[in-house]
């Protein structure tokens, strides 16, 4: 898997943030549904969490329940599709479908929260 996350940081020209999996994220439960297409972004990390939050559909919402925390090491039998985003560097953004594949850097998930 470290392989494909190289290949992917490689690709888009970010550096490698390997994931400590035993780490907490948020994700919704339309992507442990398989909903498509999938979203992720990566704040910085903080209080034992990894910054990342995926979340599956066309909607993000601010709904304090949408995104339910999971230790990361459970995505490799709940959501495999993500893992090769997974080492991107916080400010970075991916969103997947079959056959597409858009990531890009986003210097606003860098900024302290209001």
């Amino acid at each position: 898997m470290k392989q494909a996350q190289r290949d992917v940081c490689r690709r888009y020209g970010a550096g490698f943030d390997a994931l400590d999996l035993s780490c907490k994220l948020g994700i919704s439960a339309g992507a442990l549904r398989g909903e498509q297409p999938l979203n992720g972004l990566r704040h910085p990390p903080e209080n034992g969490t990894n910054g990342w939050y995926i979340w599956g559909g066309e909607e993000l919402t601010a709904d304090p329940d949408f995104f339910m925390p999971l230790h990361a090491h459970h995505l490799q039998k709940l959501c495999v599709s993500v893992l090769p985003y997974l080492a991107l560097p916080p400010g970075w953004r991916f969103l997947i479908a079959p056959d597409y594949e858009d990531v890009w850097y986003d210097s606003t998930l860098l900024a302290p929260p209001d």
